[in-house]
């Protein structure tokens, strides 16, 4: 091999970075999987890589930052990104939730009604039979 010829070099270079990039991947995949918070500290120790080299790479830096942000605040285990509700999902379950919310009000409102009739009937029988005892 000349000195002058670069193509194994550059060739080693590029398998070791598509290498690091695999593991980084996959390192990245299987604490999402496992639900455990995304870090690049993580991801860099799960892998085996260094947090700079992450940094460097605007695709796996973004995917981190995506899972990590999504994850941030919570303080029970994290939930997988595939098992997480959508905005959706959880715009219809606050509709539902309202909706029976306002039915029990509804409800709770007709049985105090029916309550006091009840208790103004009892009331006027006491009075009518003579027997107006305080309850």
């Amino acid at each position: 091999m000349h000195p002058d010829t670069p193509a194994p070099l550059a060739g080693a270079a590029a398998r070791r970075h598509e290498l690091t990039r695999s593991k980084a991947i996959q390192a990245l995949r299987e604490l999402d999987r496992a639900g455990t918070p995304v870090t690049f500290a993580a991801v860099a120790a799960a892998a085996g890589i260094s947090r700079s080299w992450l940094y460097t790479q605007p695709d796996i830096r973004s995917q981190i930052q995506k899972l990590r942000d999504a994850t941030t605040g919570t303080r029970t285990a994290a939930i997988p990104a595939r098992q997480r509700a959508t905005n959706a999902s959880l715009r219809s379950r606050l509709a539902t939730a309202l909706e029976r919310n306002r039915q029990l009000t509804e409800e709770n409102s007709r049985l105090r009604q029916q309550l006091a009739r009840a208790l103004g009937d009892q009331r006027a029988a006491r009075t009518r039979s003579g027997n107006n005892q305080h309850a």
